[in-house]
């Protein structure tokens, strides 16, 4: 056995060792100056309210300062392409919701969460469809009928191709009818001040966006979009009373999460995704979200993607099925629910 030469063996130790010091000290520089997080949609907006609550648990974990930037456009387009278009270095994060699994489907941009690393899928909403609080409408039936017997005249808040109103827009004509006239807004903050300002007559929101203003008084809620009525609305019913045979693509919500660009380096990666699952475990923050109306998920990894693309599948073959789509998510390789490998 031929032993190579110990001065040899001796640099490649301390090339080793080297090598984990310098691992081991961007672990520990890391973050050395601020960080930004693009927002990319709205201010008020839901992504808003939770990305603003959760950082500053980040803040202390990681001892550092969080820029925090509204980017809204595009269905959330423009603050991505933002993000995705800064050095990959950690010091510029998304926090984003489930629009750019949709991208492609709606032809919007050529690029999604795919295309970047997940940090975190922070919490999932629920939905509510709801109307100004002087509305003749009392329920989602009662809304149904009159726009059925006047198509076109309703007029319904929207934020953009693939945005919630417009997948939950889908989903209900796939299993019935409505026809209405869509204004679009940079996000729920927005449509929330054109309804209390009754310039729309109705839009499907997340609920910890609409939650307050609903239990306000201020707005009126005419359905939730799950199979029961739920503690923090009562008195609103579920989408299923009007509409039966969407429970098939029940349960349903829009989520939340933060993301970096893929080429991040690992070691970053892993200092964001602990520092983050932390976060997301306060129990201050974990008392926001169940007061915001929003179920707490806290996934990263395997299991983030996982979600990602159960949601992906479901919804675009929600989409393609009621025919709000040309392209088949076949043709994209989304798989349809329940044929994922």
């Amino acid at each position: 056995m031929i032993h190579p030469p110990l001065k040899s063996l001796g640099a490649s130790i301390a090339m080793a060792l080297g090598s984990l010091a310098m691992v081991g000290s961007a672990q520990a520089e890391y973050p050395e100056r601020n960080i930004t997080g693009t927002i990319q949609w709205g201010a008020g907006g839901a992504t808003d309210n939770v990305a603003r609550s959760l950082t500053p648990h980040v803040e202390d974990i990681l001892d550092t300062t969080m820029i925090l930037t509204n980017r809204p456009g595009g269905t959330g387009v423009i603050g991505m392409n933002h993000v995705m278009t800064q050095r990959p270095d950690g010091y510029n994060l998304l926090y984003g919701a489930e629009n750019p699994q949709l991208y492609r489907l709606m032809g919007l941009a050529d690029f999604g969460y795919d295309d970047m690393h997940t940090i975190n899928i922070i919490g999932q909403g629920l939905v509510v469809i709801a109307a100004p609080a002087d509305s003749p409408f009392d329920s989602f039936s009662d809304l149904l009928a009159y726009a059925k017997e006047n198509p076109g005249e309703l007029r319904m808040g929207g934020t953009g191709a693939g945005g919630l109103p417009s997948t939950v827009h889908a989903m209900i004509n796939s299993v019935g009818e409505l026809d209405v006239n869509t204004v679009t807004f940079g996000g729920d903050g927005p449509g929330i001040t054109a309804m209390l300002g009754d310039h729309i007559d109705f839009m499907p929101l997340s609920l910890a966006a609409a939650g307050e203003q609903i239990k306000g008084g201020k707005l009126k809620g005419l359905a939730i979009v799950t199979q029961r009525e739920i503690e923090s609305l009562p008195g609103v019913p579920p989408i299923t009373e009007a509409l039966p045979d969407i429970e098939s693509f029940l349960p349903w919500g829009p989520f939340w999460g933060v993301f970096v660009r893929e080429e991040t380096p690992d070691e970053v990666k892993t200092v964001l995704a602990d520092a983050y699952q932390k976060a997301v475990a306060d129990d201050e923050f974990q008392a926001f979200l169940e007061n915001f109306g929003a179920e707490s998920l806290n996934l990263s990894g395997e299991e983030a993607q996982q979600y990602l693309d159960n949601w992906q599948s479901v919804t675009a073959w929600s989409m393609f099925d009621a025919g709000s789509v040309e392209t088949s998510p076949e043709e994209l390789d989304i798989a349809r629910p329940g044929n994922a490998e």
